[in-house]
């Protein structure tokens, strides 16, 4: 019998080049366009990226990851990521709250994203975050089955 899952208990780690590997795999579960270990490898190699991973249970399992990039006096969060069996329980929140805190110390002032305009349970997070509308890429993301989304820019002020 297995124990419940007690999501208090995630660990938000950061994440470097070595773990490229890991995030290229929980990356390919979510996203039809995954980027592959060598893309997250030279993401994470930059000297303006910051990243983390969200681990959980015993043995610790990968289970989120967040990319962001930093430049001046703003952030930008590139990709994120919670595997869809451990989504809904608070780990895509606290990993955009674990890059923000990094924005902040590397004193940057707004944190942006983009994320597709029908992507409820993202704007969702976003919005109950504090990130406002700011912008909007139209037709952005295309879409294999129907007609291509608009891609929105939201803003955290940090």
């Amino acid at each position: 019998m297995t124990q419940p899952i007690d999501y208090r208990h995630v660990s938000i780690l950061w994440a470097g080049p070595e773990h490229a590997a890991e995030i290229a795999n929980l990356h390919a579960g979510l996203f039809d366009k995954a980027w592959d270990a060598g893309s997250f490898q030279n993401l994470l190699g930059h000297p303006g990226s910051t990243a983390f991973m969200a681990r959980l249970g015993a043995p610790a399992e990968n289970v989120g990851f967040i990319l962001g990039q930093l430049a001046a006096d703003e952030a930008e969060i590139l990709t994120l990521g919670v595997r869809a069996d451990r989504q809904r329980h608070g780990i895509g929140r606290r990993l955009v709250e674990a890059l923000g805190r990094a924005a902040r110390k590397a004193e940057a002032k707004r944190l942006f994203l983009e994320v597709a305009a029908d992507n409820a349970a993202a704007l969702g997070l976003y919005k109950g975050l504090g990130f406002q509308e700011v912008g909007r890429r139209k037709g952005y993301y295309e879409r294999p089955a129907g007609p291509a989304e608009d891609a929105l820019t939201l803003a955290l002020t940090l």
